[in-house]
């Protein structure tokens, strides 16, 4: 019993004394370790007498018991004296403002495309869409772009190279988006009413155009559509869009071959102090182009001529961000300049709607 009372005194005195969880660790070895003295006394247990166990075992168990106590105690008040270390050397003002994150802005390019689509979905406008890669037949051909039109050739357009031996017209990146009104009028017949927003591509590069830019073209077939419509689109569009509330519309005569008549459109503006003014002043600004849909436009989209007629219009995406945004140069767009993209970029949560008003 002396044993175990000098055992007892030992390790409990080891485990106060213990600075750190690895000297901790250490006494509970030497202690109750597989190899450690108390746990060899209990094994001598199997070799005392009847009377010996009877006294010793009940001894040994108690001394175990508390030396596990201990070492749990011990453990635990190192614990929280660690934590009580930490809380003093590091702490937290929970008054203090969170730290601000940088956060990724919309690009101009895709909020003018939610604020086009904003605009003519109040007036009843679908939005359609088609492949970037388009067959010969939809980009030229089926918009009555005869073979000898400049922009077949390839210093106008970028051609997809075909297998040697295979002599169909190459595939070209589309250099329009009139080819989605004919697959959309293919696909859903008349009466329609859709815009076609999306990437074109022309062999261009300068201050004002890229090889890669957006489009959008609307399309309007029905049974007694007239230029007439078409103007009051153009105007509710123009307003809408700028923002507005009087806006004056010049038509001019001109030609594109998928609209019979067809008509290049101005805006009335003003420069003053470098900064554009839309629907006031004595300038003119071009902005779009126009017309009715001409007869082998609308066979080729698989509507009858002689029933339905429609308009058609298209203006570059890139060119009225820029006017309504007041952006310089169009290569800006697509430089990916961080700091470009934060002055002019937007929120995420400026969604345009026609309620709120489009832009910011």
């Amino acid at each position: 019993m002396d044993a175990i009372a000098t055992l007892r005194g030992k390790y409990l005195e080891q485990i106060g004394a213990a600075p750190d969880a690895d000297a901790l660790e250490a006494v509970r070895l030497a202690a109750l370790g597989k190899k450690g003295e108390i746990s060899l006394k209990m094994r001598e247990l199997g070799q005392m007498s009847a009377e010996e166990r009877q006294s010793a075992g009940p001894a040994l168990n108690a001394l175990k018991t508390e030396v596990d106590a201990a070492l749990k105690a011990r453990k635990s008040a190192q614990e929280d004296a660690a934590l009580d270390a930490r809380l003093k050397s590091e702490w937290l003002d929970v008054t203090l403002p969170g730290r601000p994150r940088p956060m990724g802005t919309i690009h101009p390019i895709s909020q003018v495309m939610d604020e086009l689509t904003a605009i003519f979905a109040d007036m009843g406008f679908a939005v359609a869409e088609g492949p970037q890669i388009e067959s010969d037949w939809y980009n030229f051909d089926a918009l009555n772009i005869a073979p000898e039109h400049p922009s077949r050739q390839e210093m106008d357009t970028f051609y997809m190279h075909r297998a040697e031996g295979d002599t169909r017209p190459p595939h070209v990146l589309r250099t329009h988006t009139s080819p989605v009104q004919i697959r959309a009028m293919q696909n859903q017949g008349a009466p329609i009413r859709v815009i076609a927003p999306g990437r074109v591509y022309r062999m261009d590069m300068d201050q004002t155009h890229t090889p890669m830019f957006h489009q959008v073209e609307g399309l309007a077939i029905d049974r007694d559509i007239s230029m007439a419509q078409l103007k009051w689109t153009l105007e509710e569009f123009c307003r809408a869009f700028f923002e507005v509330d009087e806006v004056e519309l010049r038509f001019r005569a001109s030609h594109f071959p998928f609209t019979e008549p067809s008509a290049e459109v101005d805006i009335r503006c003003s420069w003053e102090g470098g900064q554009l003014k839309i629907g006031e002043g004595k300038d003119w600004l071009e902005i779009l182009g126009s017309g009715m849909v001409h007869p082998k436009v609308l066979q080729a989209g698989g509507i009858d001529p002689n029933e339905w007629q429609g308009f058609a219009f298209g203006l570059g995406i890139d060119r009225i961000a820029m006017l309504k945004y007041g952006i310089p140069d169009l290569r800006a767009f697509f430089e990916s300049d961080l700091r470009w993209l934060r002055h002019y970029g937007f929120a995420s949560l400026d969604q345009p709607s026609l309620a709120a008003g489009l832009s910011r």
